[in-house]
């Protein structure tokens, strides 16, 4: 059985889906590594909203995708930008999500660590940024999840060189209560935040970057680098304080970064485990018992999808998350907060379904190939 996908050209391809998912065992805790999938939110596709209004959430699908990903040991890192967080979800509804997923974490036992930002406003001055960063602090807080320090877009406006950030940051990490990820994500995800630390030149924003950990490394549990440049992530690790972690954001290099080298490795907190889950909890569970090699040979095949849901413009990656979710049987529809199912080309779809169903990505190869026929069938295209 065979069926008839478009490539980057447009011309119709026939392709042979899987018979069979991939196998995995789910199991025992991580021992190596920790390792948090970013998770995206499920839209409700009933709800009466356009794309300017406030996000309308599937909250029974949503928090079962999240015990999905605990099932197979992944941490959860809620609120970030893989759930639209500035592109799609407003601050009222990171807050709801926040609130309900740390509730869901406790009653199952699973990690979750949620972002702070600063999204209840768009602009001011740097108290006003300081102020809406502690508000989102306080919730977390008090919703007992870990905090992620996330990228502000207010910050990266009114901020007028790297002393801005010493000082909000510093302030924020003297009352946080427990340790916290610093998040630096690159403008490739978020164009406002271009220039995040004080400077355009890298070198210059990881120098006060580091500066930041390295005056507080008892109040930061680790950093989030979302660059996409191995390199840089590599020697940014090195330079951590000890007991500094580094999860890597590099959805690009992922599985050398995680495997690490003579000098160290990369824990992980990644937007591509939300479609990989399962067989990323394998892969670990094979490095957990020393065997690097099993690991890349399970992990390294899936670089190939993850480049291709992420290329640019990078921050519309959350379309094909969502769109391999439904193709999976987690949610019933292809429908997402702010409409942005409509961020990404058919071909972009087609090769995505290919890629993920050649991984054995999909529970039921058979429910993946009707939901694709029936999106094909949308477009025009009969089988």
């Amino acid at each position: 059985m065979t069926i008839q996908l478009p490539d980057a050209s447009g011309a119709l391809r026939s392709y042979e889906p899987r018979p069979e998912p991939l196998a995995v065992t789910s199991g025992t805790p991580f021992t190596s590594r920790t390792v948090f999938s970013a998770a995206h939110v499920v839209a409700d596709p009933f709800a009466d909203t356009s794309p300017d209004s406030a996000a309308a959430v599937d909250w029974d699908a949503t928090l079962a995708f999240r015990r999905h990903l605990w099932s197979h040991g992944l941490g959860v890192a809620e609120a970030m930008d893989t759930a639209q967080r500035g592109m799609g979800l407003d601050w009222a509804g990171a807050a709801e999500l926040i609130r309900r997923s740390s509730a869901e974490a406790k009653a199952v036992g699973g990690r979750i660590a949620c972002g702070v930002g600063t999204d209840q406003i768009t602009g001011g001055t740097l108290a006003d940024v300081q102020a809406a960063y502690e508000e989102q602090l306080a919730l977390v807080e008090e919703s007992g999840a870990q905090a992620i320090l996330m990228a502000s877009r207010a910050l990266a406006a009114v901020a007028k060189g790297p002393e801005d950030y010493l000082e909000v940051y510093g302030h924020l990490l003297r009352q946080a209560t427990e340790p916290v990820v610093l998040h630096w994500l690159g403008p490739m995800f978020d164009p406002a935040l271009e220039g995040y630390w004080g400077s355009s030149d890298l070198d210059a924003a990881t120098d006060t970057f580091l500066e930041v950990i390295a005056a507080h490394p008892d109040k930061v549990d680790g950093i989030k680098v979302s660059l996409l440049e191995a390199q840089r992530e590599i020697d940014i690790r090195r330079r951590l304080p000890q007991g500094v972690r580094c999860y890597t954001g590099d959805d690009f290099n992922y599985p050398e970064l995680i495997a690490g080298d003579d000098q160290g490795f990369s824990h992980a907190l990644l937007g591509i485990f939300d479609p990989l889950g399962p067989l990323a909890a394998e892969a670990v569970r094979v490095l957990d018992t020393g065997n690097t090699a099993g690991f890349r040979e399970l992990l390294d095949p899936t670089v190939e999808l993850s480049r291709h849901l992420f290329q640019t413009p990078t921050r519309f990656y959350k379309t094909g998350v969502v769109f391999l979710a439904w193709l999976a049987g987690h949610q019933s529809h292809f429908t997402m907060v702010g409409g942005l199912q409509s961020a990404r080309s058919l071909p972009h779809f087609a090769r995505a379904y290919q890629l993920a169903d050649g991984l054995g990505l999909f529970p039921d190869p058979k429910l993946a190939e009707e939901r694709m026929k029936n999106l094909l069938a949308l477009y025009g295209v009969t089988q």
